[in-house]
């Protein structure tokens, strides 16, 4: 087991549980209550929140926030300063510490540079949020989304490649040559027959 890497500029609060094998780089700030996973990354400038937790393999590009109520299972992307809020009205003058509201971020799941996940919404598993997008709604699995707010335009693979579907409704990643097939809106990776 691989202890974790903490660069000596980085502030680890106690408390916090960092798994085998992550590593936290310059100047982020992880607070106590903040729990990553084993071999993780996380960028130069990054913030934990209490109560967020990061699942396995997590990548946590530059300048990220990750505050209260935001859970990623493995695998999840978080490009260069993409950003999670957790209150839907904000006022400096009104303290709304208990409306915190969740944000989950399934296994695989990628958000690109510049990206908005205004909260209390669910980014399904291998979803691909295109950069600079805003995300006010859920995101189906395997759905690629861009713009603001963030549109459908079309569906991806858990490798990362778009999906051009038959008039069966299936599909082949050019990478993997793993198979998709496409129901009632929604895409299934058939070798697995997961969605």
């Amino acid at each position: 087991m691989e202890a974790p890497y903490i660069h000596p500029t980085a502030i680890v609060d106690p408390g916090c549980e960092i798994g085998s094998g992550s590593k936290v780089w310059h100047f982020c700030h992880l607070m106590s209550g903040a729990k990553i996973g084993a071999n993780c990354s996380l960028g130069q400038n990054v913030f934990v929140a209490n109560n967020v937790s990061l699942g396995g393999n997590v990548k946590v590009q530059n300048n990220v926030s990750l505050y209260e109520g935001v859970i990623c299972e493995d695998d999840v992307f978080l490009g260069p300063s993409m950003v999670f809020t957790n209150v839907m009205n904000p006022r400096s003058s009104v303290n709304r510490r208990g409306e915190y509201q969740v944000t989950y971020v399934e296994k695989g799941a990628t958000i690109g540079a510049n990206a908005t996940i205004v909260c209390g919404n669910r980014i399904g598993s291998y979803a691909f949020i295109g950069a600079g997008s805003v995300v006010t709604k859920e995101v189906p699995s395997y759905a690629l989304v861009v713009g603001n707010p963030a549109r459908q335009i079309g569906w991806m693979s858990a490798h990362g490649h778009r999906l051009e579907f038959d008039e069966a409704g299936r599909a082949m990643c050019p990478e993997s040559k793993e198979q998709y097939i496409l129901q009632n809106q929604r895409v299934y990776r058939l070798s697995t027959g997961s969605e």
